[in-house]
């Protein structure tokens, strides 16, 4: 009875701990998700300077977001401009977490190299899109550098292009976030156990059949966790396209992501369809991480 009794009381240290996590929990998040939710219900806006509502409409905020042009249009830029920098990203971070995990190869200056592949990802997103809205600006360096080179014979519009700015908005995606994705995938390389890598060798496999035969299936929990962090941040695009399009999503809306369309309804107001908006994106993030979990992961016999 003694020792029972002890146990009860160390748990109860463990529940004292829990509380501030707990906390804070419900009021920055449990409480927000049911007001946005219970929001969508109704017809809450802004018009003038007459505020019209609350009223509840029902699941009517649903029916006008799902069978508008605009949202369909604005998830299919969301999610390719998504794909434009992810594929790039893991090919970069998988050749790279390969070469600094190989020992064999016996890189020097490793932390450096991997301290400064990791700071773009400490680089503020709405800094460093301005930097690169001056960058390729018309009379930016880019097209300055160009001209000298006689490349092009006037400057281009890197930003009046859809492709140009679709480009450009996925080249900083790969640059801000392929260092995190390589040191997770390099710390999920060297917890390999390296003797499967010499007796793979001493059977004469090839680096290549070593990497896609053993490093690649070990990898899948990281990859795993990769893609769909990713992707949740994919549907959560919002600082870079903002900035350089200054929030229009242009050109031709080509660059408008489903987080800037919430922003617009939030902006004006309209809080019912804003969080009609934010309880689709909920789901539709929820389907999309289950559909990847179940493609990758052979249910345990």
């Amino acid at each position: 009875m003694k020792k029972k009794g002890r146990v009860v009381r160390y748990n109860k240290w463990g529940y004292i701990f829990l509380i501030p996590f707990v906390v804070v929990y419900i009021i920055f998040n449990l409480i927000p998700l049911v007001t946005t939710i219970y929001n969508s219900f109704f017809e809450c806006y802004r018009s003038g300077l007459t505020q019209v509502g609350p009223n509840y409409v029902g699941l009517d905020n649903y029916e006008t977001l799902l069978g508008s042009k605009e949202l369909w249009q604005y998830l299919g830029n969301t999610f390719l401009i998504w794909l434009m920098g992810f594929v790039p990203q893991i090919l970069l971070s998988l050749l790279l977490a390969a070469w600094f995990s190989d020992p064999s190869l016996r890189l020097k200056g490793q932390r450096f190299f991997k301290t400064v592949i990791y700071l773009p990802n400490v680089i503020m997103a709405s800094a460093l899109s301005m930097l690169f809205f001056t960058l390729f600006s018309e009379g930016g360096p880019v097209n300055s550098m160009l001209l000298q080179m006689g490349l092009i014979e006037e400057p281009v519009k890197f930003f009046a292009s859809v492709w140009g700015t679709r480009g450009i908005i996925a080249f900083m995606n790969i640059l801000m976030w392929f260092g995190n994705t390589t040191i997770l995938l390099m710390a999920g390389m060297m917890g390999i156990d390296t003797e499967l890598f010499e007796a793979a060798q001493v059977d004469g496999a090839k680096p290549s059949q070593i990497f896609f035969k053993i490093t690649m299936p070990l990898l899948k929990p990281i990859l795993l966790y990769t893609l769909i962090t990713s992707l949740i941040g994919g549907i959560q695009m919002f600082d870079v396209p903002q900035v350089l399009s200054n929030g229009s999503g242009n050109p031709i809306r080509s660059c408008m992501t489903v987080i800037m369309y919430l922003n617009k309804h939030l902006y004006s107001k309209n809080y019912g369809m804003g969080g009609a908006l934010s309880v689709i994106l909920f789901v539709v993030t929820g389907i999309l991480s289950l559909i990847v979990f179940r493609m990758t992961v052979k249910k345990e016999k």
